[in-house]
């Protein structure tokens, strides 16, 4: 059950944020207290976090100068992990699914390929609920472009390529969902 509720309010979070423009700085940090459906208090206290787009477009144009990732939100508290991430001339080699974390995405800047789905082929378990394979029969590509989002479910096999350069937002689910 809290499981479920904290999912439920990690997608309601995310998708209002999103619809907003909203990506969760180190810049404008609160304390909040955590609480559940009830209204209940949930425990320990929470802070939150407020990424202006002044401050998302000054870490863009850091990453744009030296491509790399940057780490928004990480922290074994909360149910989710948000990175701010650039590059350039980059392919994945292989497919990627994940059994405990589901993906956001949301382009910035630029445009990438993804191709997603399909059964993979010859995978392989790389370490506790992460597998890779070289190929997934019956996969779908498609180009993602500044303003595109995509929501990778976990357990779908998908990899990316970028020809030029891109710019996203990635919020990654992390932990297991009741029932599965």
């Amino acid at each position: 059950m809290v499981l479920e509720q904290s999912r439920r309010t990690f997608l309601r979070t995310a998708s209002l944020a999103a619809a907003a423009g909203l990506t969760l700085t180190d810049e404008a940090l609160h304390a909040a207290t955590a609480v559940d459906d009830s209204g209940a208090s949930a425990g320990k206290p929470v802070p939150f976090q407020v990424f202006t787009a002044a401050s998302i477009a000054e870490a863009s144009k850091v990453l744009q100068a030296v491509p790399g990732n940057k780490n928004l939100v990480d922290t074994k508290e909360l149910p989710f992990s948000v990175v701010l991430t650039t590059e350039t001339a980059k392919s994945a080699k292989e497919f990627e699914w994940h059994e405990g974390r589901d993906h956001i995405l949301q382009v910035l800047e630029g445009d990438t390929v993804y191709e997603l789905g399909g059964v993979p082929r010859n995978g392989r378990n790389t370490k506790p609920g992460e597998w890779l394979a070289p190929e997934s029969v019956g996969s779908t590509k498609m180009m993602l472009k500044k303003g595109d989002m995509l929501v990778i479910p976990r357990g779908t096999p998908h990899k990316r390529s970028t020809a030029g350069s891109v710019t996203f937002t990635l919020i990654s689910t992390t932990g297991s969902v009741k029932g599965s």
